[in-house]
């Protein structure tokens, strides 16, 4: 597969009218808007995520907390407890929630489904830090881990100006045309689950991407493949949002109705609403009667047993990620497994 990039096609100029809203995310797999959100709606939130960050260690003290300058001894990803500390401390904030149920996303969201959309209750945020490429997002497909329907469409937009370096998403064009979810397999970036695009013949080899603005949106379907570039500046957080949406009424998936890494460490939406001065979008899922389905464990499962075998023959990466489980809950089936496996390797 090539390395080369395109640049995204932007929409804005068909931004009201749905049926070719239609066409091109059937031909491309995609739409990109520029300035779709409100840029300083998103800078305020940047300002209010950073000084948290800031003061969970993760921020070089004494500098502005909106120019996101990483520590880079706090260096974390999802899956390591520290880092979901800091994380759920930011996840508690009502504008980061609040920005998912913006009219201008709604509206538009509406437009291409052609009926009443929402936003699924477990709202994402992105934070990765710098010179820690190893943990870069995979190419995955969005299926694997949020489920629900092929129909469900994810957000994407960075929280403040994203150029390539800082590591944005890239969307290989047209890939949603296989029309399945296809195989996986471990990874150790974030979601632990990477497909190969040069195993099948029908995919090209278009990958597209952008200098991403404050305010840009990218959305995407969930069998779109995609993952995100690598974070090569010397000292900044890359910050964004990656939520997703569905039409009111489509199944759901269970874990889907809880909030984000509340399966790695514990944190309920009571625990969320604590400090909100609004209950406009608390619990508003509880009057929309989605089916809920069962998560379906086998992507993860597979990728498991993927890294026990390659931990045993040697894989440092693989390593780390059995490492982590262990450390994070070691009274799991899974745990005890890593557990046996890295002290059988000593």
């Amino acid at each position: 597969m090539s390395d080369r990039l395109l640049e995204l096609r932007q929409s804005n100029d068909v931004q009201n009218n749905a049926a070719e809203l239609k066409l091109r995310l059937a031909e491309d797999g995609y739409l990109f808007f520029r300035r779709l959100l409100d840029p300083q709606r998103l800078l305020n939130l940047r300002r209010e995520m950073l000084t948290l960050m800031q003061a969970g260690g993760w921020l070089v003290p004494g500098t502005d907390p909106i120019d996101g300058i990483a520590n880079p001894d706090a260096r974390s990803t999802e899956g390591d407890a520290e880092y979901t500390d800091v994380y759920h401390q930011v996840y508690r904030l009502q504008a980061f929630h609040e920005i998912a149920h913006c009219r201008e996303v709604m509206d538009l969201l509406e437009r291409v489904r052609g009926c009443p959309m929402m936003p699924q209750p477990q709202k994402v945020a992105r934070l990765w830090f710098p010179k820690f490429t190893e943990h870069t997002t995979p190419i995955h497909q969005d299926f694997v881990h949020f489920q629900g329907t092929h129909d469900n469409l994810t957000c994407w937009s960075p929280i403040g100006d994203c150029p390539r370096e800082l590591g944005g998403l890239a969307v290989l064009r047209g890939s949603h045309k296989v029309d399945r979810v296809l195989e996986h397999h471990f990874s150790l970036g974030a979601g632990s689950l990477h497909v190969d695009p040069a195993a099948h013949s029908e995919l090209n080899d278009e990958w597209h991407t952008t200098d991403y603005e404050v305010g840009d949106t990218l959305i995407f379907p969930a069998l779109t493949i995609h993952k995100a570039l690598p974070n090569l500046t010397a000292d900044r957080l890359r910050v964004s949002l990656d939520n997703r949406y569905q039409r009111v009424g489509d199944p759901i998936a269970e874990h889907m109705l809880n909030p984000h890494l509340s399966s790695m460490s514990p944190l309920t939406w009571d625990d969320v609403y604590e400090d909100w001065d609004s209950d406009d979008f608390q619990y508003y899922w509880n009057n929309l009667n989605n089916p809920v389905l069962p998560k379906i464990t086998e992507y993860l499962d597979k990728a498991f047993d993927e890294a026990v075998q390659l931990t045993r023959n040697g894989d440092e990466r693989a390593q780390l990620h059995l490492r982590r489980m262990a450390i994070r809950d070691p009274t799991s089936d899974q745990g005890k497994v890593a557990l046996e496996v890295l002290a059988a390797l000593g």
